[in-house]
């Protein structure tokens, strides 16, 4: 199936999802891509007794109730991109069944972190978890206080890399996002779970041997990035290898970011990313918008 170049964004009338449109609002108009609202409605269990069924104006009262939240994020993204095209998807049942859905053949799915309704819980809730961990495309999930402002919105992209191949799939997402929005590109590696050998050797000896392994390090970051710095030749690529835990040096580079992107199974600090505390720490501790890829995205 080809893939449909439109960004989604989760829309479910709390002040995260706002922010959210605000988001998907601004990268769809730097992608030059359209931007489709998406929200969902069900009817709740306690009106009506089991096996029963719930009158046409309980069902017309919640599509009037959803489509005016729909419209309420429309002007909100137009006020970020007035010249945007927005389209809009409003679906019976579960959010995640047509977030999923949707994520099949789009760009990108845009949530908030802190919705309500469908999406409470964004962070650790069964709605995120499902969507970030089963999406075909890229999600991104954008806390309640990462608003779009000046000193934010012209800010860098930053990657973790760690060598993995949706480590690889990552990066191209960076290396595309980052060039579509004429930003600077961070690419971080860390190296602090390699295990060095120092029960023996003085100080000296053990600074030596980092040395030698961060020269490594910086080799192999170089190695990966090669390709994508020949593909996007007008993107600047700040390279920062350290010896440090994955999410401190990601919250530390991703400060006053665009976007921060990370893959969902590397290896190394990204291990089990989606299930570990790695994943939840930078979902609750990022302090930009943060793009997770599965293995199986495809940014061509």
């Amino acid at each position: 199936m080809s893939k449909e170049q439109i960004i989604v964004a989760a829309v479910d009338g709390s002040e995260a999802s706002k922010t959210a449109v605000r988001w998907a609002a601004n990268t769809a108009m730097k992608r030059g891509e359209p931007l489709r609202l998406a929200a969902s409605y069900a009817m709740p269990q306690f009106l009506y007794a089991e096996g029963m069924v719930p009158p046409q104006e309980l069902f017309d009262d919640l599509q009037k109730e959803t489509l005016e939240k729909i419209e309420e994020a429309r002007a909100i993204a137009h006020e970020v991109a007035p010249d945007i095209k927005i389209g809009h998807t409003i679906a019976e049942g579960s959010p995640i069944d047509m977030l999923l859905d949707m994520s099949k053949d789009v760009t990108m799915i845009v949530m908030g972190s802190r919705g309500l309704g469908g999406l409470s819980g964004m962070v650790m809730g069964s709605v995120s978890a499902a969507v970030v961990s089963h999406a075909v495309s890229p999600v991104v999930v954008v806390r309640e206080d990462s608003q779009v402002l000046d000193s934010t919105k012209y800010g860098p992209v930053v990657v973790g890399v760690d060598g993995s191949g949706v480590s690889e799939k990552a990066t191209a997402y960076a290396f595309a996002e980052a060039d579509a929005r004429g930003a600077e590109l961070n690419a971080v590696h860390t190296w602090m779970d390699m295990q060095v050998q120092t029960s023996l050797a003085g100080l000296a000896a053990a600074q030596q041997q980092w040395a030698s392994v961060e020269r490594e390090q910086e080799e192999m970051l170089d190695e990966r990035l090669a390709p994508f710095i020949e593909r996007y030749p007008n993107v600047k690529v700040n390279k920062i290898v350290t010896r440090d835990r994955p999410v401190r040096a990601l919250v530390d580079a991703a400060e006053g970011a665009q976007l921060l992107v990370v893959g969902s199974h590397g290896r190394g600090g990204f291990k089990g990313m989606l299930l570990g505390s790695t994943s939840r720490a930078l979902l609750q501790s990022s302090p930009c918008p943060m793009m997770v890829v599965r293995p199986d995205s495809d940014p061509d």
